[in-house]
């Protein structure tokens, strides 16, 4: 039931009353799981790039960047690096005065080596009078610590990722936003020597990443003798959603007001669609590495953005002759192919179409946005990953999936999913305007039914949270999707500190 008070409550965040009882209504009903065809694999949806192929890609991307297309890097930069810390929050939390397993004593056996360390030291000295090593020495392990997460010292664990020291040079030290600023330099210049470079971030950071931006610009565009065009964006709040009791009711706090919740990074697929790019590189805040190993990083970068104007031009070559009512048979039959094999875009039953059905049916299919997306060979457990899937019209075509969307209880599916030889470390460049020029509206190529449901409490009651389809999953659903194998040094992501600590980061 919605009150008047919730009526203005839902204005101000620019919900609608009628999108409240669609979210509902998921709670009741659940999102089905995806039908899954087969785990995609080299030679069966993921392509190889041969060594004979690079010089090629290369060129494309190059010569792209010559033109007057904007390129854009869009990258998500608003998570909180508190489940970084998560590990040494419980270490703070619990009795014992020292480090007791395994990643405590790794943290603070190698503490130097961490980026943040000098900071880390000064700020021991000014608030508790000893150096790191002295409040080691005398066993004040949780004094460091407090240092390093809390308001009294460095805050780090407030802090949102992109803004913390991850990398040091013998001349300065690096936040992953400076070395995406860095990456953008070197793959993504145009040729008036722009690099545009858009952050979502949080609205309790903006202005953190706004000061950080505005005080180390200049270092950068005059070291890579570019200019900068960096913007911000904060999740709408028109993105969050209603979260549920147990009955599947609007859950409500103790004022009786609705709770809401971020809708999780599909919200994003907001952001995206606000801006303005031809083509558009998506990468996470936090996979970054410093110079000494850029290099494979950016060359698949431009690699597979040549895949993507490769592709994209023979999809626009392909739309402008689909206009021509005098096409040969024996030229919808090409399209047809690359349609099928390039794209890998199945139709179970396209020889049994009409010549008016296959015309429609492949301009339909190719006048859609584009991504490459880089995969990684799974050298851990098993995962999400890139799986071909049955659509709801019975084709097949490139999905990412989470493993929330496998139905793990069906023996065929957890066994292709477990058996994945791939997985998807977020490295995507998307072409998002048409053959015509004009912006494709990617809020119309969501797949709804692809959201997921998770329990949360909110004062000690268990709530339901709704997270809208994922921003590299179903907000991309309707998207033509082609799977790239890339090195797996070019996938180093951060997600505890002593990661920091790893090779890749030192």
């Amino acid at each position: 039931m919605i009150t008047t008070t919730d009526e203005i409550s839902l204005k101000k965040k620019g919900i609608s009353t009628s999108q409240i009882n669609e979210q509902l209504n998921s709670f009741k009903k659940g999102f089905p799981f995806l039908k899954i065809h087969c785990a995609a694999e080299p030679g069966k949806g993921i392509v190889l790039v041969t060594e004979q192929e690079i010089p090629f890609l290369l060129k494309q991307w190059e010569e792209y960047l010559h033109t007057d297309a904007i390129i854009l890097k869009f990258v998500p930069a608003s998570g909180a690096a508190s489940r970084m810390f998560k590990d040494l929050f419980e270490f703070l939390e619990n009795n014992k005065k020292g480090p007791f397993n395994s990643f405590e004593t790794k943290f603070f056996n190698d503490i130097d080596k961490f980026a943040f360390y000098d900071d880390l030291n000064k700020v021991c000295i000014k608030n508790d009078g000893q150096t790191i090593d002295e409040l080691i020495l005398n066993k004040q392990y949780k004094m460091v610590v407090e240092n390093l997460l809390l308001e009294r010292g460095l805050n780090y664990g407030s802090l949102p990722k992109g803004l913390l020291k991850f990398h040091s040079y013998p001349t300065e030290i690096r936040t992953p936003m400076q070395e995406h600023l860095v990456e953008g330099a070197l793959y993504a210049t145009t040729a008036s020597g722009k690099v545009n470079i858009h952050f979502t971030v949080s609205k309790e950071h903006r202005l953190l990443f706004e000061k950080h931006f505005k005080d180390t610009v200049s270092q950068f565009e005059k070291k890579y003798n570019v200019t900068y065009n960096v913007s911000f964006s904060e999740q709408k709040p028109s993105t969050d959603t209603i979260a549920a009791d147990e009955n599947d009711e609007a859950f409500r706090d103790n004022d009786g007001g609705l709770v809401f919740r971020p809708g999780g990074h599909g919200a994003l697929i907001e952001n995206l669609n606000d801006l303005d790019g031809d083509v558009i590189f998506i990468k996470n805040i936090d996979n970054v590495v410093p110079d000494s190993l850029k290099e494979s990083t950016t060359t698949y970068k431009k690699i597979i953005a040549g895949i993507l104007v490769n592709l994209q031009k023979q999809c626009f070559g392909y739309l402008k002759e689909l206009e021509n009512d005098s096409l040969s048979k024996t030229k919808l039959s090409v399209i047809a192919q690359f349609c099928e094999v390039r794209l890998n875009n199945q139709h179970p039953d396209i020889h049994s179409l009409t010549e008016i059905e296959l015309r429609k049916y492949l301009y339909d299919k190719l006048n859609r946005p584009i991504r490459v997306c880089g995969m990684v060979k799974n050298v851990g457990e098993p995962g999400g990953g890139p799986f071909l899937t049955v659509n709801s019209d019975g084709t097949v075509s490139p999905q990412i999936l989470e493993s929330s969307q496998i139905d793990m209880s069906n023996p065929v599916d957890k066994a292709i999913m477990m058996n994945s030889t791939h997985f998807n470390p977020v490295d995507l460049v998307c072409g998002v305007k048409d053959y015509q020029g004009k912006k494709f509206n990617l809020l119309q190529h969501v797949d709804k039914n692809t959201g997921f449901i998770s329990l949360k409490s909110k004062n000690g009651k268990e709530l339901k949270a709704l997270e809208l389809p994922g921003l590299w999953n179903g907000a991309m659903s309707d998207w033509n999707t082609i799977f790239v194998e890339v090195p797996i040094d070019t996938f180093n992501p951060v997600k505890t500190v002593n990661d920091l600590l790893r090779p890749q980061h030192q």
